[in-house]
């Protein structure tokens, strides 16, 4: 039967290629002009160890896992059973196996699914070069129905590099695959590809925070690599020298947040990458940002914590540290893009802001977003560029922070004749003269709050869409699970408002007030373990009457059938 979306699970051992399986089939269905998803989950070892490569293809822009999946296909059968939760099945799901490779876990086999043997050892033996992981690829583009031949094409583009002997085996393997799953019957395949004239762009969430931010203007970066962030790095370094920026591997992240820090005050717009316990290093480096006003973008892909906890597995815990982390009252910047094409716009309008407002931002991606791949509509060109107010050489009586209408005082670029002045972590007067009168700590911490309070995000604060008596407020990774869940009520009936918050602070009450005028029942939704985002809104925003909440801690997604299921039993 033709669906709009069909799930494919690859699984395997380290070395197995199961990631590149799931990329290439990813790469062949948006040549195919699908859209898809392909998110991956692995164990907690640096090298080896158990994989999975989670591919959700579609005619229609997917941004979030699928209730269950159609096919899992295991290229062998070690550590696999780690997945089971992250892969759910039903009975009319299909589990390829080669019997050669090891036996199914008991707890897979617990979704009395279908299973049908596939002797992906054997057929790859048989090919002279092949391997069991294209052997698979070609019979999984078979069962959904994705054309064999473009399946070759994006390999063969891949593989060119390797040779003729390389490709011909990867074909041949390909089409063995193809030819040895008949018989078998195909729990789903994919409706035809509608016809699109929007260009097509297979990213990275990382990737994406990265192109965003050098659209924003961003020319340096400082960072230390940390799983899940490492790609953003991995991106920027050529696509930064292409530009004339550069990028600095630092020793650790407290060389990282300063070095930033340094260019930026030099008047270079620069970011970071790091994860949780990365912010946590970067927290008082961060702090003096705020206090010398220099503009900084921190990127935190978000992973399970505490501590080191789960780096390869994705949760939004890091709100309360990225909102509350500073010590003394430190307002700053922070957003989070709700998808991965979102963190193009979100990372630049990040740069944007913290340029214009002369203030650090805190950019909270996670490990579903920032590893995940989609095959997305191209982001559009923005008109998000750096703008610093800086100061003219010889201003007469330049005082650097001088208190002005919109709070943002002009920043001299050091060099610039009759403009000195002292940056530092302490307080101080207009000049930047440290002092420690009461007066002057009054004046520049309303100055440092009110630039932000007073600063016209206009309606990128949110994304708010549909209508009802009941709206989902959620942020983050989750808005793609809660917009198919109010797509699928909508077909039955069901009217909610989906608010999905892209600005967390500062806050902006007045723009929820209204976003949530003729709602009477709320349900807030995250992944956090003490619903962090739930206390945050209770704390700063006048919710319903009636209000629940919905969270779970990492590493399991929120799924859309999850939401649907709660909504219409509260509705």
């Amino acid at each position: 039967m033709a669906t709009h979306s069909v799930s494919i699970a690859f699984a395997g051992s380290g070395g197995a290629g199961v990631m590149t399986a799931g990329q290439i089939l990813l790469d062949a269905a948006a040549k195919a002009g699908y859209y898809g998803l392909m998110t991956r989950s692995s164990g907690p070892q640096i090298r080896g160890g158990e994989a999975a490569a989670m591919v959700r293809i579609g005619t229609k822009p997917i941004a979030a896992v699928d209730d269950k999946f159609d096919v899992l296909i295991a290229f062998d059968w070690g550590n696999v059973h780690r997945f089971a939760a992250e892969i759910p099945l039903l009975p009319d799901s299909l589990i390829l196996t080669d019997p050669s490779q090891g036996e199914i876990h008991a707890a897979l086999l617990a979704y009395r699914t279908r299973v049908a043997d596939l002797q992906m050892a054997a057929l790859a033996k048989a090919i002279p070069g092949g391997r069991v992981n294209m052997v698979g690829l070609g019979a999984i583009a078979a069962l959904i129905g994705l054309p064999i031949d473009t399946v070759v094409e994006v390999v063969s583009d891949q593989l060119k590099k390797k040779g003729p002997e390389a490709l011909q085996a990867s074909a041949a393997a390909i089409r063995a695959g193809a030819e040895a799953t008949a018989g078998i019957e195909s729990p789903a395949q994919l409706a035809p590809a509608l016809p699109s004239s929007v260009e097509h762009w297979n990213i990275s969430g990382n990737e994406a925070a990265g192109l965003g931010a050098v659209r924003g203007g961003v020319r340096f970066c400082a960072a230390y690599p940390i799983t899940p962030a490492t790609e953003v790095l991995e991106w920027l370094a050529p696509n930064l020298a292409d530009l004339g920026g550069v990028l600095v591997q630092a020793e650790d992240e407290l060389a990282s947040i300063n070095m930033c820090l340094g260019a930026s005050f030099g008047g270079v717009p620069s970011i970071t990458a790091t994860s949780g316990p990365g912010l946590a290093l970067m927290i008082e480096a961060i702090g003096l940002g705020i206090a010398s006003e220099t503009p900084v973008v921190v990127v935190d892909v978000m992973r399970g914590g505490p501590s080191t906890g789960i780096p390869t597995k994705s949760e939004q815990s890091d709100l309360n540290i990225a909102i509350y982390g500073m010590h003394g009252d430190a307002p700053h910047l922070v957003l989070a893009p709700n998808a991965i094409d979102d963190c193009v716009f979100t990372t630049q309008w990040a740069v944007h802001l913290a340029e214009a407002l002369q203030c650090p931002a805190i950019v909270l991606s996670d490990q579903g977003m920032g590893q995940s791949r989609a095959v997305v509509d191209r982001p559009a060109d923005l008109a998000f560029i750096a703008r610093r107010v800086t100061a003219e050489a010889n201003t007469q009586g330049y005082r650097r922070y001088a208190l002005t209408g919109t709070g943002v005082s002009p920043m001299a670029v050091p060099g610039t004749p009759g403009c000195m002045y002292t940056a530092d972590g302490l307080e101080h007067n207009e000049r930047g003269t440290p002092s420690s009168q009461a007066a002057d700590h009054q004046k520049q911490m309303d100055k440092r709050a009110d630039k932000l309070a007073d600063y016209d995000y206009g309606n990128h604060w949110a994304d708010i869409e549909g209508d009802g008596e009941v709206a989902v407020i959620t942020w983050g990774s989750i808005t793609g699970a809660v917009r198919e869940a109010l797509d699928r009520m909508a077909e039955r009936g069901l009217k909610a408002k989906l608010i999905s918050v892209r600005l967390l602070t500062p806050v902006q009450p007045e723009k929820m007030a209204a976003a949530l005028a003729g709602v009477k029942k709320a349900l807030v939704i995250e992944q956090t373990h003490s619903a962090q985002f739930y206390h945050f809104l209770r704390a700063f925003y006048r919710l319903p009457a009636e209000v629940e909440v919905f969270h779970r801690p990492g590493p399991l997604p929120v799924r859309p059938g999850e939401i649907e299921s709660k909504l219409a039993a509260w509705m």
